[in-house]
């Protein structure tokens, strides 16, 4: 390259004109000295021409040695970068996009010196495979990576490298993949240990309750009630203090609890076992202690991990109690909760529940009650039973129903054609709509679940709600309700209105067909008195007889007809026996109502010796729908709700949001597999 083609240019070139600057400068001094004394300006004449030689000799003479310093310190200042770059205390690389390592500096493959003839980057680190690797309008990824039990920051940044193809003769990149890919590596192993640690001493606010103290200190002597609420105590304070934890004990069946997190992690990994640590406290006492415990989870305050726990506690014990309920921003993890709650024989809490669900009444003059979506006897019963509630307290009153099934057509027909019903008893969730005011009060039964009833948008409409319910209630339950009355150990909602019925006015008077009704529901949820059935239930079905139920009448009105016993005869013939234990079935979706039928083929299942569980699927408008049954030794209710459904401990059910049988087979069998595995089944 020729010197007269090499120019300066920026500040150099700025600072190179200078002299030439001041000879301009000095000129015009002289012109101004020539005016004033012409003696003086030929002086300084002579002055600037010495000057202007000797300037520009040196400039033309110093200019070309000046560009080769400054090529010798350009060339030296990019050695200096690329030793710096080789000396960087973090793992530095350039990649290809293909993830092909170009180019590493010392610190990245001494990490590395293991595996340094690998030239691929995922095969280094699997996580940092192609799919991750800036492209497209992708121009920057950060994740976190391990290797040989470190922590990394890998981030990757696409560089452009734009006419790097016009300069290289040897190189040929197309135009739109000219750039690179930088990759370095932070070392966050120690931040994340400082993490972990901060996070294992957040303490964590926590609740006990004894479910059923007063049945266990009255199924022992009463010399020995002390000694058992001791050993009850010991098991508490030794299982929370073996982990540093504090017990304080707040009333005789209550405890509140302070633990760390990282003791948390401890008991979810043994399943908290002090839930079956306390049953097996006995001296004599003819029923075990179980336990609920609710705790509050990842809180900015303390304040509010109690409230977790005060909320994760009324859960535990609206499931029924004798489990663990942790609740945290995110979500509810339940723990145990594996065996039937036992039913209590007190029927103060239903006295409590209709006194409050009386004065709700009072103050309204509307109530419309609804069920769930595909109605069942058990549904259908307990609308009427609130229904008749209603009408007693001299209310105007309907039921909320999208769709006759045909598990309640025979009793939704005797309604309608019974002249002492109004034609509108029976609203659709439009006309419910319409009907709807602010001086309106909306009962749901026999559901807990917002979405699972006829019309979750008149519980967006209503500020006054009250749940009846005998299933384990959800995390997904209706929140603002005014008034929830959910008994798990209940065999059946109908059950439970007939208990408030008795309580709401005195000497009330249920007619025939509403006590058919509320008599079926309890018939057909306990397998005529078969699953479930206590000495409460068999106190509201006498209530109910004396009411006018005809226990004929009924049972000729949930016959089969000859097709639907055909098919609910062809699923149980068809059923597959998995594990030796878990009988698996499709029932036919080309009848009726085949919701109802994989229900009954699903309680047929159980009574085949040796089976605890059965699991019937159909296909009904789009879907596939799933009934779990189960008799005492599985419980189908957390089966369900690992698959997005939920139900009662031994009556459960879920959906699948496709019409794939076998997909949903394979998936309830994973699902059964890990449950198995993880103990919880």
């Amino acid at each position: 390259m020729k010197d007269k083609n090499v120019r300066l240019k920026g500040q150099l070139k700025v600072y190179m004109y200078w002299p030439v600057i001041m000879t301009i400068l000095l000129i015009a001094m002289n012109l101004w000295m020539y005016q004033i004394n012409r003696k003086a300006g030929m002086l300084m004449s002579v002055f600037i021409i010495i000057y202007a030689v000797t300037v520009g000799g040196l400039y033309f003479y110093n200019r070309s040695l000046i560009l080769a310093d400054m090529i010798q310190f350009s060339t030296q200042y990019q050695g200096i970068q690329n030793t710096l770059l080789q000396e960087l205390s973090i793992p530095y690389a350039i990649l290809m996009e293909d993830g092909r390592i170009l180019w590493k500096n010392k610190r990245f493959a001494e990490i590395f010196a293991e595996r340094r003839h690998e030239n691929y980057l995922h095969k280094l680190i699997p996580e940092l495979g192609q799919r991750v690797i800036p492209h497209g309008d992708i121009d920057h990824v950060e994740l976190e990576v391990q290797y040989q039990g470190r922590d990394y920051q890998a981030v990757l940044r696409k560089i452009s490298v734009a006419g790097f193809s016009d300069m290289e003769d040897l190189v040929q990149i197309p135009e739109e993949k000219e750039y690179i890919i930088t990759l370095y590596l932070n070392d966050i192993t120690e931040l994340n240990s400082y993490i972990k640690e901060n996070e294992d001493q957040r303490l964590i606010a926590g609740l006990i309750y004894i479910d059923n103290y007063d049945e266990v200190m009255e199924s022992v002597e009463e010399v020995r009630q002390s000694l058992l609420t001791a050993l009850i105590d010991r098991k508490i304070n030794q299982y929370i203090g073996d982990e540093d934890g504090i017990v304080k004990k707040l009333e005789k069946d209550k405890y509140f609890i302070v633990i760390r997190k990282e003791s948390y992690r401890k008991f979810e990994a043994d399943k908290f076992s002090l839930l079956e640590e306390v049953k097996q406290v006995s001296i004599g006492n003819a029923r075990s202690a179980s336990l609920s415990i609710g705790l509050g989870l990842n809180t900015t305050t303390y304040a509010q991990s109690y409230n977790y726990a005060r909320m994760a506690i009324d859960l535990a014990l609206a499931r029924g109690g004798d489990q663990a309920v942790a609740k945290d921003n995110q979500g509810i993890t339940y723990f145990g909760g594996k065996k039937e709650q036992t039913s209590k024989y007190t029927r103060v809490k239903a006295r409590v529940k209709a006194e409050a669900l009386r004065e709700f009444i009072t103050g309204k003059d509307q109530v419309i009650v609804m069920g769930h979506k595909i109605a069942d006897a058990d549904s259908l019963g307990a609308c009427m039973g609130i229904y008749r509630a209603a009408k007693a307290l001299g209310k105007r009153a309907h039921i909320v129903m999208n769709e006759n099934t045909s598990s309640i057509r025979p009793l939704y027909d005797e309604i309608l054609e019974n002249a002492s019903y109004e034609k509108d008893i029976f609203l659709t969730s439009e006309q419910a709509l319409d009907h709807f005011n602010d001086n309106t009060m909306v009962v749901v039964v026999d559901t807990n679940k917002a979405q699972m009833t006829e019309c979750p948008e008149l519980l967006k409409r209503s500020k006054l709600i009250a749940v009846l319910d005998h299933h384990r209630q959800s995390s997904k339950g209706i929140e603002n309700a005014v008034l929830s009355y959910i008994e798990p150990y209940s065999s059946s909602t109908c059950e439970m209105v007939a208990e408030v019925l008795q309580y709401i006015v005195e000497d009330i008077r249920v007619s025939s067909v509403e006590a058919d009704c509320l008599y079926a529901g309890i018939m057909i949820d306990t397998r005529n008195f078969m699953n479930r059935t206590g000495v409460r239930t068999f106190e509201a079905a006498a209530f109910l007889r004396r009411c006018g139920a005809d226990i004929t009448r009924v049972r000729k009105m949930f016959r089969d007809d000859i097709e639907s016993y055909r098919a609910k005869a062809e699923a149980v013939r068809m059923a597959e026996v998995y594990r030796h234990e878990y009988a698996i079935a499709e029932c036919p979706s080309e009848i009726e109502s085949p919701t109802v039928l994989a229900a009954q083929a699903a309680n047929e299942l159980l009574d085949i010796n040796g089976i605890k569980a059965s699991f019937v699927l159909t296909i009904y408008n789009g879907r596939i729908y799933m009934s779990a049954r189960s008799i005492d030794e599985v419980n189908v209710q957390i089966i369900a709700e690992k698959l997005g459904g939920g139900g009662h401990i031994n009556a459960a059910g879920a959906q699948f949001e496709h019409t794939d049988i076998d997909k949903a087979i394979r998936t309830l069998k994973a699902t059964i597999d890990q449950m198995i595995e993880e103990g919880d089944i």
